[in-house]
């Protein structure tokens, strides 16, 4: 398979914001660092806003969600809003806040399961933590990000001589006494938790009794990878769904089309259900829309009017076909990696995908000159959601559910296709 040399460049891009963006809080810096790169100007909540025609902003909300737009010169009952929504958030591993314990010489760091990940791809990776540390202030607390790029913990497997049924029942892991990571070898005379504190606190340079509290997500330090012969293939933790983010910030950045009213809002805690003050189900893109109305004197008719307009793009990651577990798979719908954007649909509206949304939304691959496909589960078999209902239903816009083609959703290690990043920023812009 031959990839493009845009691809190539576009699927390192992804590679490269993904190792920067290992938590939530990461990935907001990230795509903050790429808006004023392009002279988007950052907004309070707490402040007066005062927008103009053809400029471009973004707002963060709680450190981990963000919502970026720019307005366009059209009236906005004219052409509705065009919006893009994806989660910054991935299953895995959550440090409790009293984290580190003790006993038998070893110091180990208690977790939370995070979602839905497949518990067992996280055993015998090299771990380490990211997050967000609160520390005080003059001013009450500060905010810091913090990342430590080598491996601090491990989470090794019992061996096979005390496994054996392993490899026929498979790996199964009790979540509060066999996830716990090993960390360090105890200190004579230093509280498991001090000695974990104090490694914090030296790489923040600061005190340990100026730390209030942390969250602190488990990752991967194994960069992102091509794969493949051709290397036509990409490998990296949290596909899910920071490459649906990377192609929303990407297609909104490249976007030419000065008229219409771009947004792109991609919200946290989407793997946990979306109920939060910065989740999907919360007021942030709502709030977001009536403060542009404001600013553009809409009433509330008008209002009413530019949602009538309105579409929007629900982006997360699509199960791509298995040969090795064909009986998991629609017999009618396998998706392939690298054959472009899925469009998912689901009858019980787990997707918000319909007839008409579909049918725009194939409009905008033709226009991009880029493959589709679509994505039935199958019908035995629970069905995941995401942001599109909630969405669509909090705000009443037309919304369909798309996303690019991934292997081993969930897992530690996730696999997806270079040229399927390449086809989803084009449809993305050509949405835009």
């Amino acid at each position: 398979m031959r990839i493009p040399a845009e691809a190539r460049i576009q699927a390192q891009d992804l590679l490269d914001f993904i190792d920067a963006s290992p938590s939530p809080w990461h990935a907001v810096n990230s795509v903050e660092t790429r808006l004023c790169s392009q002279s988007y100007t950052k907004l309070r909540e707490d402040q007066p806003w005062q927008l103009e025609a053809g400029r471009s902003y973004y707002v963060i909300r709680g450190g981990a969600s963000i919502i970026a737009f720019r307005l366009g010169t059209q009236p906005l009952v004219d052409s509705g809003f065009r919006i893009i929504g994806a989660h910054t958030d991935s299953p895995g591993l959550r440090l409790k806040p009293q984290a580190a314990f003790g006993g038998e010489g070893l110091i180990r760091i208690g977790v939370e399961v995070y979602g839905g990940p497949i518990l067992a791809t996280f055993t015998d990776r090299d771990l380490s933590i990211a997050g967000r540390v609160n520390v005080r202030s003059n001013q009450g607390f500060e905010t810091h990000l913090i990342k430590f790029n080598r491996a601090l913990m491990r989470l090794p497997n019992l061996a096979i001589h005390m496994n054996r049924e392993v490899n026929d029942k498979g790996l199964v892991l009790n979540k509060q006494t066999q996830l716990p990571l090993l960390f360090a070898e105890s200190e004579e005379g230093i509280a498991a938790n001090q000695q974990f504190l104090t490694h914090l606190a030296q790489a923040l340079h600061v005190d340990v009794t100026e730390i209030l509290s942390f969250e602190l997500n488990v990752f991967d330090t194994q960069p992102g990878a091509f794969w493949g012969p051709n290397e036509e293939f990409i490998a990296n933790g949290q596909l899910d769904n920071l490459a649906s983010c990377h192609a929303a910030i990407t297609a909104l950045l490249e976007a030419d089309d000065a008229q219409t009213t771009k947004i792109v809002a991609l919200f946290d805690h989407e793997e946990i259900g979306s109920e939060s003050a910065i989740g999907a189900n919360g007021s942030f893109l709502a709030d977001v829309i009536n403060r542009i109305a404001i600013s553009t004197d809409l009433n509330e008719e008008a209002k009413l009017r530019t949602l009538s307009k309105s579409f929007f793009i629900s982006a997360d990651m699509a199960h791509a076909y298995h040969p090795n577990h064909a009986s998991a798979y629609e017999p009618c719908h396998h998706i392939k990696v690298n054959h472009g954007p899925v469009i998912k649909t689901n009858a019980n509206q787990r997707y918000s995908t319909n007839a008409e949304t579909a049918a725009r939304f194939i409009q905008l691959c033709e226009q991009a000159k880029v493959p589709y496909q679509q994505y039935v589960h199958r019908t035995d078999l629970g069905c995941g959601s995401t942001i599109g209902p909630i969405v669509a239903s909090n705000l009443g816009i037309a919304s369909v559910d798309v996303g690019s083609p991934m292997w081993a959703m969930h897992s530690i290690r996730e696999s997806a296709g270079v040229l399927d990043q390449h086809y989803m920023i084009a449809a993305l812009k050509a949405h835009f």
